[in-house]
């Protein structure tokens, strides 16, 4: 099997089970490809591994059937660039702190390995949201597992933005800016601006405000086969656009509308992970001192 990884810098309790991953990837014969950060992750923690395989670009990815993404949600966001189209099935293991896209912990990674290699497991397919624009907004990688998000910049005032659903005029928000989340981001910044949870599975947008100063509007739950466009106004001509953890600044003339991406980010599901599970788990999900 072919294993890509890409990594961040760890605790240093997490490196015995790093090591321990490598020990077991070797003795199941797998060919291996790092991410050259990640290569300099294990360097600087003092793991050895010889000269290996490096990507330096994504272009550089092998066919890999598996990548394995450790760290936290945001490293599984960057594995998500990485692949693009490919769709290489990405298995996520948490060191980092929330792991709610990153679901298996440090001390499970031997364990999930074995569930893997013995094919106990499932496909986990996630859409994703593409941005569309006149200039190329975010070099080429324009297009994220959680959510697009317009905002103003941190010394401006409110903006405007005038959104259209398939060409027609929905509303003009005024507010700090504005969020279109898919249902994997529905746990993320649009959760923290008002917005519903909503099952990976639902084939829907959340259009969700940042604090809004026209109170009567809430976010709102669109089709994901629907367009969204904007236009934004202000009294600053530059803007922020961020998808997932990018972000860049743009002028106010830019064309932009998101939609549905043609392809998906795959996860891989175990037998044990259970997205209500990890709801309760990781946010409380209805948590009651009274039970």
């Amino acid at each position: 099997m072919k294993i890509t990884i890409h990594g961040r810098s760890f605790r240093p309790e997490v490196k015995k089970y790093i090591e321990e991953m490598f020990v077991e990837l070797d003795k199941k014969g797998a060919e291996i490809q790092l991410s050259n950060s990640f290569y300099e992750c294990l360097e600087e923690a003092g793991i050895k591994k010889g000269i290996m395989n490096v990507y330096q670009d994504r272009e550089d990815i092998f066919d890999a059937d598996l990548l394995i993404s450790l760290g936290g949600d945001g490293t599984l966001l960057e594995s998500v660039t990485h692949i693009g189209a490919r769709e290489i099935p990405i298995l996520g293991v948490n060191t980092g702190r929330l792991g709610f896209l990153a679901t298996t912990s440090p001390e499970e990674i031997k364990s999930a390995l074995n569930s893997v290699f013995k094919g106990y497991y499932k496909y986990d397919d996630r859409m994703l949201v593409s941005v569309e624009s006149d200039v190329d907004v975010f070099d080429g990688l324009n297009f994220g597992l959680n959510e697009f998000t317009i905002s103003k910049r941190d010394t401006s005032s409110m903006i405007v933005v005038h959104t259209y659903i398939d060409g027609e005029y929905l509303n003009s928000y005024w507010a700090d800016g504005l969020i279109v989340a898919t249902p994997t981001g529905s746990t993320g910044y649009s959760l923290s601006c008002g917005g519903p949870v909503v099952l990976p599975q639902s084939n829907n947008f959340i259009i969700a405000p940042i604090s809004p100063h026209n109170l009567n509007v809430r976010p709102l739950i669109v089709s994901d086969s629907s367009v969204i466009s904007f236009g934004i106004e202000g009294r600053s001509k530059h803007f922020m656009a961020s998808l997932d953890s990018r972000s860049r600044v743009i002028d106010a003339d830019i064309q932009l509308a998101v939609k549905k991406e043609k392809f998906k980010a795959r996860l891989i599901k175990l037998h044990e992970d259970n997205f209500l599970n990890t709801l309760r788990k990781k946010l409380n999900w209805g948590l009651d001192v009274r039970n």
